[in-house]
């Protein structure tokens, strides 16, 4: 497939973006459109199958990577379960495409397309071991080991915004009351704060005190999420995308001094923390190259 065009879909809360794509990551058309509401499987498929005819329409392309917003099983055929969208519990996500595209089809969690991009071409491209963080609607994970993904035995590993930072803490749809996700996403800044991420970054660019100390105390929480994680992994590098990365340079202190404060100097050796290159593409972008090992 050295020639071959491959298709790469990244599905979200809000939107779907996907794109048409040569194998070394050249992107030669690209489409966002809304993610329907309520977003149910079907209502997202319909959606799917018509931006991918807008954005191939001369059939150029062979094999279609999707990334959902939770785990797949290990075929890559199923989108198992997705806790932000109503109705996706086991959706032969990959079957449905094939059907409408007859294109072969493989489907993987949205951030561990997204850590795939990072690892392949974008802030992780130096690094063996490594994990990502998307600080989205929700919060996901990526964990690169010896540069392969790691995906456990059943294909869910990863679920990095799911681990628990305050047992006590609010609801969470995963079950885990409390998990990192509560405390890193969009939803829970927009919870705390009724502001959105981009208007608490450009405040603090302004200098607003209050907009700081929300992100000095955001970069507490993530630090401390972040501690369990390297504790366990001891990761060469921590990537951070998703929409609240853009405000990197004002939680980022915050996120290396409570790493330095909780985890032994011999976990963290060398540990780089970095934010993510490839923006809202990364996504469409790691699904494109699991497109082109079909």
């Amino acid at each position: 497939m050295v020639n071959s065009q491959v298709i790469g879909i990244d599905v979200g809360g809000t939107a779907i973006k996907l794109g048409r794509f040569y194998p070394d990551g050249t992107c030669l058309q690209s489409l966002t459109v809304a993610t329907p509401q309520p977003s149910t499987p079907e209502a997202v498929l319909a959606v799917m199958v018509d931006a991918i005819a807008q954005v191939d329409p001369y059939n150029q392309t062979v094999a279609i990577g999707v990334g959902t917003p939770g785990p797949a099983d290990q075929t890559g055929r199923i989108a198992q379960i997705a806790i932000n969208l109503p109705g996706w519990q086991n959706v032969p996500l990959a079957d449905w495409l094939e059907e409408k595209t007859d294109k072969p089809t493989v489907i993987a969690n949205d951030a561990n397309c997204a850590g795939i991009a990072e690892s392949w071409l974008g802030a992780g491209r130096h690094f063996h071991n490594l994990i990502l963080l998307t600080l989205g609607t929700g919060v996901g994970g990526a964990i690169i080991l010896n540069d392969k993904l790691f995906v456990g035995h059943q294909g869910a590993a990863g679920e990095l915004g799911l681990i628990t930072l305050n047992p006590d803490g609010h609801k969470c749809n995963s079950g885990n009351p409390g998990s990192l996700e509560q405390y890193a996403s969009i939803t829970a800044i927009r919870r705390r704060t009724g502001k959105e991420p981009a208007e608490l970054g450009a405040l603090a660019a302004d200098g607003d005190q209050e907009a700081l100390s929300f992100w000095q105390e955001y970069g507490q929480n993530l630090g401390i999420g972040l501690a369990s994680l390297i504790y366990v992994l001891t990761p060469e590098a921590i990537i951070l995308g998703g929409g609240v990365s853009a405000s990197f340079e004002f939680f980022s202190p915050a996120v290396k001094a409570e790493i330095e404060s909780r985890v032994m100097p011999t976990s963290r050796i060398g540990l780089q923390i970095l934010p993510a290159e490839l923006g809202n593409a990364a996504g469409m972008v790691g699904a494109a190259k699991l497109a082109s090992f079909l």
